[in-house]
């Protein structure tokens, strides 16, 4: 017996092959081989669950493949690429602007890139010193002895931390402030201006903010000289009010307790006592009445609508616009989900159910049909399209999907132990994972056994 037969019928009695990714791709002789394989025109993925999966994509150029995902991990779009292990250690690279790039990450510990362009470089060894960019939702960020000295730039603020996060010192444009935590801290911005890429020259308002016995009391002043300033104060937990042109909330005790709010500007009023639990609002811009978790419904009075009863047992929420109309039902979590999204322009829909661990169904804005029997994840991660590929062959005991034509179907009973297939060239099936297989076509009839054929029969024209 040849090797790779005999690895194949191994892997097929232990479960491991899967069918393919996508069973709406038109089969070929190769998706009955090791693993899993798709050969639709533009995409190709191969998977031996659990262990391995690859995808690989020409429309548009990228490739991934995972090992005993999430442990290992590669993706590759165009000429940029990243490899993960364990989603700490990183190793990235590509071209950007300026030139090729390469970036290995160790998190929290070592950063490092190398560039075409110097101004770009930059490594660190945390705790003891380095710089790193870009990274960490900051423009830069340098330390030393970390938490000694640690000094962040984001656009103009400048941060300098001493053992942080206790005294920092920040500057910026026309900002000073600095914070003795948590006994003080101020800060005071004045009035400053912008230019969009228009070339637009607008204002930004100033503030000013008190921290006393953190976070015991505080005042913030924001968008001083704009349009939409703010007036916040807290005195926890005894009251928080804020107060603007707009809207004026008031809340005592802080933070479940009585809070009234007046919205001028999308009209509406709002009362909870306590809040979150017990709310009501009346207004143009908004209608709400909760009593949590018995029940609760609210809408802006435009578009978005909520309803739950005896939360979490049922949820459901809309959105209808001018363009598009979704709805959303959910009991307990994700035991029932539906949700369905339809433009209305062109009446193009897409459709998905999860019944917990029963099955996942879905219709795609192609028309596409897909249905799976047993789904333990899927309904947790609907867009995770790794953990499909990785797991869903272990337990999907039923697999079945068309195209959009409904001219290519696909079916799949007990991981391949039966599996069928049609498209305009005919139908082929194979029983005993894949050990014995059919084909019937306009051009020929065929049975093989063991990869043997059995019986061949050719029409003549």
């Amino acid at each position: 017996m040849q090797p790779r037969l005999f690895l194949w019928i191994f892997l097929a009695a232990s479960g491991l092959a899967s069918p393919k990714a996508d069973p709406s791709a038109s089969g070929t002789e190769e998706d009955w081989e090791l693993g899993a394989f798709s050969a639709a025109a533009a995409e190709r993925s191969f998977a031996i669950p659990i262990l391995f999966s690859r995808k690989r994509s020409s429309r548009p150029d990228r490739s991934e493949w995972d090992v005993l995902y999430p442990l290992m991990s590669y993706d590759r779009h165009g000429k940029e690429w990243r490899w993960r292990f364990l989603q700490l250690f990183h190793l990235s690279g590509g071209e950007w602007q300026s030139g090729d790039w390469k970036r290995a990450t160790l998190f929290p510990f070592y950063f490092r890139q190398k560039s075409a362009d110097s101004e770009g470089d930059y490594w660190a060894l945390f705790p003891f010193y380095g710089t790193v960019k870009n990274r960490l939702r900051r423009d830069e960020i340098k330390a030393a002895a970390f938490p000694l000295y640690v000094r962040t730039r984001k656009n103009d603020v400048v941060t300098r931390n001493y053992l942080a996060p206790f005294f920092h010192l920040r500057r910026g444009n026309r900002l000073r402030g600095w914070q003795l935590w948590p006994l003080a801290g101020w800060e005071t911005k004045g009035i400053t201006a912008k230019t969009n890429i228009l070339g637009e020259t607008s204002l930004v308002g100033g503030h000013k903010k008190l921290t006393i016995a953190w976070p015991f009391y505080l005042r913030d002043r924001t968008g001083i000289g704009a349009e939409n300033a703010k007036d916040q104060r807290a005195l926890l937990p005894f009251f928080s009010s804020m107060r603007s042109a707009g809207r004026n909330s008031f809340t005592a005790p802080w933070p479940i307790g009585l809070t009234v709010t007046k919205d001028r500007k999308k009209k509406y009023r709002e009362i909870g006592l306590p809040w979150p639990f017990i709310v009501f609002a009346r207004g143009e811009g908004k209608t709400a009445s909760r009593i949590w978790p018995l029940f609760g419904s609210a809408s802006n009075n435009k578009s978005l609508a909520s309803r739950f009863y005896l939360w979490p047992i049922y949820r459901r929420r809309t959105l209808e616009t001018e363009l598009v109309e979704e709805r959303q039902t959910r009991w307990g979590f994700f035991l029932f989900a539906e949700k369905r999204k339809m433009r209305k322009d062109s009446g193009i829909s897409t459709f998905r159910r999860d019944l917990w661990p029963l099955f996942t169904w879905r219709a795609n804005s192609e028309g596409g049909r897909r249905l799976q029997v047993l789904a333990v994840l899927e309904p947790f991660f609907p867009a995770n399209e790794t953990i499909k590929r990785h797991y869903s062959p272990l337990w999907a005991v039923w697999r079945s999907s068309q195209s959009p034509d409904a001219r290519e179907r696909s079916q799949s009973f007990l991981w391949n132990l039966w599996r069928r297939e049609s498209d305009k060239e005919g139908r082929r099936g194979a029983v005993l994972f894949g050990l014995v297989r059919w084909e019937k076509t306009a051009a020929q009839r065929s049975l093989k056994v063991l990869g043997l054929d059995v019986c061949r029969r050719v029409r003549k024209e």
